[in-house]
């Protein structure tokens, strides 16, 4: 069940058996030479989406822009300041929680929110802590997961592209829209096959240590039947979690 795709009566009868929401959030960035910008956005929408239909949570907007300031070499990635994303979270979850929401499950396609995100919840529960005593806050509780974030995905993942998975512009990830996405397939030359791996700084840093955008990863092994068999894994486990966290 889609937020924008509901009425206001039909999310005030879902609030009736649930105060549960799920919140999409990726970044809009660029994925090396064959994957989509939209990667991080797609692949945490594809994820909810496949949960909402198994567990019948309400699913919210995704939230496409995160904290990708140092993507911003390659055309196309579009970055929040921090503050700006943590403005966003806020201002999302508070506008929810006025109608009732409670909480508030956050499905993660982005490394670099993590902390951002993070700092966006102690914001959140900060505020209601400084409360004055027997206000009338509701109490909310947030969590964030990562959909990549489970024994069986990384064991997939050792299985499919020992040594070639790496941290950006992942085989995996790539081969998820794919599935979703089948006419996003593309293909170009990379050398090396498996990009090299390391830290970076800013955006600048980011574009010399790694010229076609990849960290660690061989790309073209991405595939759309990969893509199904993450799917199938993600959606599974991160359904589990979601029922436990919603109770």
């Amino acid at each position: 069940m889609l937020l924008q795709h509901s009425t206001w009566p039909e999310v005030e009868t879902y609030l009736k058996t649930s105060d549960a929401i799920i919140m999409p959030i990726g970044s809009t960035e660029q994925h090396g030479p064959i994957g989509l910008v939209g990667t991080d956005a797609l692949t945490a929408e594809i994820v909810s989406k496949g949960v909402g239909e198994v567990t019948g949570a309400l699913v919210a907007p995704t939230i496409s822009v995160g904290m990708a300031q140092h993507h911003l070499g390659f055309p196309g990635s579009i970055t929040l300041r921090p503050t700006t994303l943590i403005a966003v979270v806020r201002d999302m979850v508070t506008s929810l929680s006025r109608a009732g929401f409670k909480r508030f499950y956050f499905v993660n396609g982005h490394g670099g929110n993590i902390a951002t995100v993070t700092a966006a919840f102690s914001e959140i529960y900060a505020e209601a802590s400084l409360q004055p005593a027997g206000s009338n806050t509701p109490g909310i509780r947030c969590k964030l997961r990562n959909w990549w974030d489970s024994p069986a995905v990384s064991a997939l993942s050792r299985e499919l592209y020992p040594g070639a998975e790496g941290s950006h512009a992942t085989p995996s990830e790539i081969s998820l829209t794919w599935h979703t996405y089948p006419e996003a397939v593309r293909s170009a030359p990379m050398e090396p096959r498996v990009a090299p791996n390391g830290t970076f700084t800013d955006a600048n840093d980011y574009r010399a240590r790694f010229p076609d955008g990849r960290i660690g990863a061989d790309s073209s092994l991405a595939s759309i039947e990969a893509g199904k068999r993450y799917y199938d894994i993600a959606v599974r486990d991160v359904s589990a979690d979601y029922r436990t966290f919603a109770g």
